[in-house]
């Protein structure tokens, strides 16, 4: 087992032992739980921002790598989570991140002039 299997292996563990079963077997389910991990990853975003010294009034603040790494850890969870919610496994997210990776070479090497939906449909 590879380590991206190993942690969604762990945190389905996880979510099962709080009472949550991914992905959900409705699609209201899917979209609550869509919803729930994309808030989460807003306040954990909102963490993380608090990890660096954006008040550039305050004098006070300073730069807390050990608790920005918490923080992308803690993202990392919900990430894991929305895409079980959405059905995908490590193997899925994997090919998705190959595919999307090239398409996002596409377009620099093309200069990305132009938004284009339509190079990522095949993802």
């Amino acid at each position: 087992m590879d380590k991206l299997e190993e942690i969604f292996r762990m945190q389905d563990a996880l979510n099962r032992r709080i009472g949550v079963t991914l992905p959900p077997e409705t699609e209201e389910e899917k979209a609550k739980w869509t919803l729930n991990y994309t808030r989460a990853m807003q306040q954990e975003l909102a963490e993380l921002v608090d990890s660096v010294p954006w008040k550039w009034w305050a004098k006070y603040q300073k730069y807390d790598e050990q608790n920005a790494r918490v923080e992308v850890v803690d993202l990392f969870h919900f990430l894991v989570s929305l895409a079980q919610t959405l059905g995908m496994s490590a193997e899925d997210v994997y090919q998705a991140y190959l595919k999307k990776n090239q398409v996002n070479h596409q377009r620099q090497d093309s200069g990305y002039v132009k938004k284009d939906e339509a190079d990522s449909r095949h993802i």
